[in-house]
């Protein structure tokens, strides 16, 4: 009797060293895939773009924390219902102490989305060789898409400027042609159109966002 209980225990702790090195095995693999796909996004399309280094850590560690946790919890049978939910809540997630762009929070977006595609996406009745190649074809298609559209291959791409313009007698009526001369001139940038933002009568100036289109390096 003794015997047979040693025999099981033995057994046991084989087959949970088996599904131990079996998890850890997925787990390595799709975080590799991940962190690829993140440094892809973010070296070599969000910071070639916009030369914003002060938010890569952010990124990385959003990214990297969404991924053990929904690949944790998934493994406590996670449903995919759950998995969104915490997608949506991490995703609302907003930094109070500084105001972030629309087009940072969208690669916010994009980290948080590929971390989870990473940790929960499965094929049922299918090798692990499959789904790691399905998930490289999703998130070659999100970083290519990005890719295009930060890109001047489909359309030029327009690039907004708030100045503090300090003459008000070019604001008046009528001299729209005068004042988006005078802003190129100043500004440098071939302006083809321009809003009024605010207008400060004791400084004497205005608050005016600018919409010029980027110039393709030849």
């Amino acid at each position: 009797m003794m015997l047979l209980q040693i025999t099981n225990d033995v057994l046991n702790n084989v087959s949970a060293y088996d599904e131990f090195q079996k998890i850890s095995l997925k787990l390595g693999a799709r975080f590799l895939i991940n962190l690829l796909s993140i440094i892809i996004l973010i070296r070599f399309i969000y910071y070639s773009k916009y030369k914003h280094g002060e938010l890569i850590f952010t990124y990385f560690i959003f990214n990297s924390v969404i991924f053990l946790i929904s690949f944790l919890l998934n493994k406590v049978d996670l449903s995919m219902g759950a998995a969104f939910g915490l997608f949506a809540v991490f995703s609302m997630l907003r930094y109070k102490t500084e105001e972030i762009a629309i087009k940072d929070m969208t690669y916010l977006f994009l980290t948080i989305a590929i971390g989870l595609i990473c940790a929960v996406t499965k094929i049922k009745d299918t090798a692990d060789s499959i789904e790691y190649l399905f998930l490289i074809g999703i998130n070659t298609i999100i970083l290519t898409l990005t890719y295009l559209l930060e890109s001047t291959i489909f359309f030029k791409k327009e690039n907004v400027k708030t100045i503090l313009y300090p003459n008000l007698e070019l604001i008046q009526e009528g001299k729209s042609i005068d004042l988006l001369a005078d802003l190129k001139l100043k500004t440098g940038c071939n302006i083809h159109r321009y809003s009024i933002q605010k207008i400060d009568f004791v400084k004497d100036a205005a608050q005016i966002k600018i919409y010029y289109y980027e110039e393709i390096k030849k």
